[in-house]
């Protein structure tokens, strides 16, 4: 038996005029010519090109970023743009914007990090500086199904590669990131020194006249790189590793030294976490002076598979600061809050990261600078543009609901104007961030 149709009845013609999808993109876009990120990156491409003729490539990372951002997973989903010349305008073709990639070197991916950084500046004096400064680095590892320049088994018996990410928490942007082969350690401390310094060199700001503190788990526990940190003037908090011997010591903690920690928003107290400073039980004296050791154990999640340091169904975790903070229990929070970077590698992942498109190493390595100007002009977008219902969305929400919008666009003399789509439920956050936009350059 056939049901009713609850679908209204239609019938499908072609001759639809001025309709444009993705409209939403063009805010990136914009957003990027208004940061003079754009501008930057022609100046660091320029060096790349012989001939005056032919497209900007600073404009083609520009189109190849917010394709990515618009949820772009290979090279030729630059057709998002390039098919919808009356909304985004002249763009590269596919084989131009592979020439542009193939162009970028070692030099010519330094020059882009500075034009990043000087459209950060920008940015920030539009509002956007946070007053704190975390910065997260963390690896994560990317599957290749290819036999890819620099695809290696990893340590989780996968196959692909191993990238460092570094991101600033208060704002979620990504700062830097380094391409390694599948195989690269953990722990190597020259690719953690190797990302602290492209990320300092990011921020507007300078770590001996503002705090800056760098987190990071247990790979990032070396004397090489916490070492760094100080001559950097950067605070660290770090995790370590639960040796038997730093077990031990934790496990013959006096238990008047436990307080309850609280929770990740500071309001209130945990009745099933407790956190305390070990330091005097630990040799401390081989880390940079002033290194203090916090532990912090909590009752096992029901399922939790305990291991032998797992005493009567507690799970205990130690990481290592020079932070002169007396509030161990904010330090512990502090600490604690490096999850967040899970997340905003996650996100990475959902906008170009999971797949690196080349069989060559060197322009994977340029598709992941532009997979950080695609987190750039989210995190920016959401801080100086977006209301709070999406400051915290991740990327599909902002596909689905911002990006993606379809409209119109009305020529009337000389002036084109975009008319999006009325029955849309987010129309109206799209046109304001429009209008938020326009007033950034009053």
């Amino acid at each position: 038996m056939k049901g009713s149709l609850r679908r209204p009845r239609l019938s499908v013609t072609t001759g639809g005029r001025n309709v444009v999808t993705h409209a939403g993109a063009r805010l990136l876009a914009d957003l990027a010519e208004e940061l003079e990120l754009r501008a930057a990156l022609s100046a660091a491409m320029a060096p790349t090109k012989t001939r005056r003729r032919g497209h900007d490539r600073g404009q083609v990372l520009t189109d190849l970023a917010v394709a990515i951002a618009d949820g772009g997973r290979a090279i030729s989903d630059l057709r998002t743009l390039s098919d919808q010349p009356a909304l985004f305008g002249e763009v590269a073709s596919v084989a131009t914007a592979w020439r542009a990639l193939e162009a970028i070197d070692e030099a010519a991916l330094s020059r882009i990090a500075a034009a990043r950084a000087s459209a950060r500046a920008e940015a920030w004096a539009a509002g956007m500086d946070p007053g704190f400064y975390v910065i997260d680095i963390d690896g994560t590892l990317v599957s290749s199904h290819s036999d890819k320049e620099g695809a290696a088994p990893n340590y989780k018996r996968g196959f692909g590669f191993y990238p460092l990410m570094s991101y600033l928490d208060a704002t979620g942007e990504p700062l830097a990131g380094l391409l390694r082969p599948g195989n690269a350690g953990s722990g190597t401390a020259a690719d953690y020194v190797t990302v602290l310094a492209a990320s300092l060199a990011q921020l507007p700001v300078e770590p001996d006249e503002h705090e800056v503190i760098c987190r990071s788990d247990s790979a990032g526990c070396s004397h090489a790189f916490l070492d760094a940190c100080r001559e950097r003037h950067v605070s660290f908090a770090v995790g370590h590793p639960l040796t038997a011997e730093v077990a031990n010591a934790v496990l013959s903690t006096p238990a008047a030294r436990w307080v309850p920690a609280i929770s990740a928003n500071g309001t209130e107290e945990l009745d099933w976490a407790e956190v305390a400073e070990v330091s005097d039980l630990l040799d401390l004296s081989s880390w940079p002076k002033g290194t203090r050791a916090i532990a912090r154990r909590e009752v096992a999640h029901p399922g939790a598979q305990l291991t032998f340091t797992d005493v009567d169904g507690r799970r205990y975790q130690v990481f290592l600061t020079d932070h002169p903070s007396k509030d161990i229990c904010f330090l512990e929070g502090l600490y604690r809050g490096r999850g967040r970077a899970e997340c905003a590698i996650r996100d990475a992942k959902d906008s170009g990261l999971s797949n690196l498109p080349s069989a060559s190493f060197a322009l994977n390595a340029a598709w992941l600078a532009l997979v950080m100007i695609a987190g750039d002009l989210f995190a920016w977008a959401k801080a100086l543009l977006f209301t709070a219902d999406f400051r915290r969305a991740e990327p599909k929400r902002l596909r689905y609901c911002l990006l993606h919008s379809a409209g119109v666009i009305v020529s009337s003399g000389r002036r084109r104007t975009l008319r999006l789509a009325s029955g849309w439920p987010w129309s109206e956050q799209l046109a304001a961030a429009f209008s938020r936009l326009a007033r950034l350059s009053t």
